[in-house]
């Protein structure tokens, strides 16, 4: 998985590079309770390649973004406080980075990404 500095950096690089007046960064993590407050010692993300590439070129083409990138860990077991993705937005004006970046996550959640956690009540080692 490339680091987030990597992913600056290629953006920085970006033949287009001059329109960015914004990169915005998402860095997800594992966190030590799941949403409704049970402990969590790991989890496991599975991704559909195919749709996140569609997620990807669909926010590549919106007005104003010069590049999306992404790296998601897939199918490695985690831990707490590992990386879990890198979402790297650049574009021309806040307002349509903060949208780009904000509607690709919901999005990834709701149809690209299967989170599998692993709970302390019935954990085993991530």
């Amino acid at each position: 998985m490339r680091t987030i500095e990597e992913l600056i950096a290629t953006i920085k690089s970006h033949p287009r590079a001059g329109q960015c007046g914004m990169i915005l960064c998402h860095n997800g993590i594992v966190r030590r309770t799941s949403r409704d407050g049970r402990p969590v010692n790991g989890l496991k993300i599975e991704v559909d390649h195919v749709k996140l590439k569609q997620v990807r070129n669909k926010y590549k083409q919106l007005p104003g973004i010069v590049e999306v990138l992404v790296e998601i860990a897939d199918r490695k077991n985690l831990s707490v406080g590992d990386d879990v993705m890198y979402w790297v937005v650049a574009g021309d004006i806040r307002e349509n980075v903060i949208a780009a970046l904000s509607g690709a996550l919901n999005e990834i959640k709701a149809s690209v990404t299967h989170k599998t956690q692993f709970f302390i009540d019935n954990a085993r080692e991530p």
